[in-house]
């Protein structure tokens, strides 16, 4: 008998330290903060714990060119790709968007329980799951493991109450208000807000629009009641009245803002002239460039590239614009301006590099929230000139929630803004006058709190050390038991 409880206990030293497998859609946006996460992860667990973080072929190859679609071993992370069914490609021009998270969900239930059962055998059992938007089938192969599973919330905690109470009581008022932006939307204590303010899912009034496809597989995540458990990038202190909103029906935790340039990955090729970049910053003058990015997924139409870029050259000011291949192609052989200000485009950054240099003193953003929190923690004034999903709702909270921007009003002719708005917007933000020193005086006030919460032993790291902690004692709880039993 003693030999066996030997062997029990040798079998279980392995599985008494954590295994945290982080999966996360194949996306930028996604990519980054779930890395982030695992990151922190990885510093406040115990030594010897261990992080698999694992997203599509696809963008591994991306982040790792030289792997040859092989493992990555980083210290205590271990970059592991499982496969979407779309290996050789994802092309949004060619291949439906519905087909491919149905893909999604069919190979990457099939790779990833393969890189489960592997690490089991490698005696690095996973013990805990945390997983992305669009990706809720993991925490169904989770719960046929018997793994404990979390959803990480990437977007604000107020685009996730207004997706919430969509799904569960006001889908029949939020549908009716769809069809005027400006109708008022009442959500259990939240702030009045706009349709228009609300994520663009939940404005499709047409089944036959591009997007209504990708609501069901939203929706999936939300329905999972009473055992979703959230952890979300941001804080109560950013956005209380929406932790309050669905605190009576789910659980959700703020570990945010994760921010940290050294945390990033990026999918989209380096731009060897990035040094120069930096340095005709330096040449710059103290909060006297505007910084320009619409984010990484952003198709723009040559007529709208071109109206933003005259707003910014009316502005006669000097500009710093990160655009994709397809736009900067459009707006780089005129980077000049008559007064021999400069406008630079650029086809990459490392955002929060650019955000957190002297010279820029104001974002022109889509309001991703990846990009919506870097301005934020960087103490940014912002011109918001949201497009789709969550933007709205973030450009809200800038504009209405934190008082730290301004929302560019929406263009007619099917361009999202017209080239005066980009100029009023910038030098409202930018001006001297009363309303530019008090946006500039309140994204002073916002970053010292975000510095607060997310600073050691501010709220949303106290909340992370205390997930990880909860997950060791129940981790320990289940070895106990198993020894128990096998004794038995």
């Amino acid at each position: 008998m003693a030999s066996n409880r030997s062997s029990s206990f040798i079998e279980n030293e392995y599985s008494s330290l954590p295994h945290f497998l982080v999966v996360t859609y194949p996306a930028q946006g996604h990519i980054n903060p779930c890395l982030r996460l695992a990151r922190r992860l990885s510093l406040l667990a115990p030594a010897g714990s261990h992080i698999t973080f694992s997203t599509a072929l696809t963008a591994h190859r991306l982040m790792f060119p030289s792997s040859h679609d092989q493992p990555v071993h980083q210290g205590p992370i271990s970059f592991i790709p499982y496969s979407n069914g779309f290996d050789a490609g994802f092309d949004s021009r060619i291949h439906d968007a519905d087909h491919h998270l149905h893909q999604l969900r069919h190979h990457g239930s099939i790779t990833l329980s393969s890189i489960i059962t592997s690490s089991r055998h490698r005696r690095r059992p996973v013990t805990c799951i945390i997983y992305s938007s669009f990706l809720s089938w993991v925490a169904d192969l989770a719960a046929s493991l018997r793994i404990p599973a979390f959803l990480f919330w990437i977007q604000s905690a107020t685009a996730f109450a207004a997706y919430w109470h969509y799904f569960h009581n006001f889908h029949v008022g939020i549908s009716a208000a769809a069809f005027d932006p400006c109708s008022s939307v009442t959500l259990p204590l939240l702030p009045p807000m706009r349709a228009g303010d609300l994520p663009s899912f939940l404005s499709i009034t047409s089944p036959d629009h591009p997007d209504a496809k990708l609501l069901p597989h939203l929706k999936d995540a939300f329905l999972r009641s009473p055992e979703l458990r959230v952890l979300a990038n941001t804080s109560e202190e950013l956005e209380t009245g929406a932790f309050e909103s669905v605190a009576a029906e789910v659980k959700i935790v703020g570990v945010g803002p994760l921010a940290g340039e050294i945390w990033e990955a990026s999918l989209f090729e380096e731009d060897e002239e990035w040094e120069r970049h930096i340095e005709w910053l330096d040449k710059q003058k103290q909060s006297s460039v505007v910084y320009v990015s619409f984010g990484s997924m952003a198709v723009m139409s040559e007529k709208e590239v071109k109206e933003i870029e005259r707003g910014l050259r009316d502005t006669r000011r000097p500009f710093f614009w990160a655009a994709r291949k397809e736009i900067s192609t459009v707006c780089e052989l005129n980077a000049g301006t008559e007064d021999g200000k400069a406008g630079k485009v650029v086809r990459w950054c490392r955002q929060e590099r650019v955000l957190r240099h002297k010279a820029v003193g104001c974002f022109v953003t889509h309001c991703g929230w990846n990009s919506t929190l870097e301005g934020l923690a960087c103490g940014v004034p912002a011109v918001a000139v949201p497009r789709w999903t969550d933007q709205p709702t973030n450009a809200w909270l800038m504009e209405r929630g934190w008082g730290t921007g301004i929302r560019a009003a929406v263009a007619a002719e099917g361009v999202p803004v017209a080239a005066e708005e980009v100029t009023r917007c910038v030098e409202l933000v930018m001006g001297g006058g009363r309303i530019g020193e008090e946006i500039r005086r309140k994204a002073k006030e916002w970053k010292e709190k975000v510095r607060e919460a997310t600073v050691e032993g501010g709220p949303s790291d106290q909340n992370l050390r205390a997930f990880v902690e909860d997950h060791l004692s129940e981790l320990h709880l289940t070895i106990l038991d198993d020894c128990e039993l096998q004794l038995s």
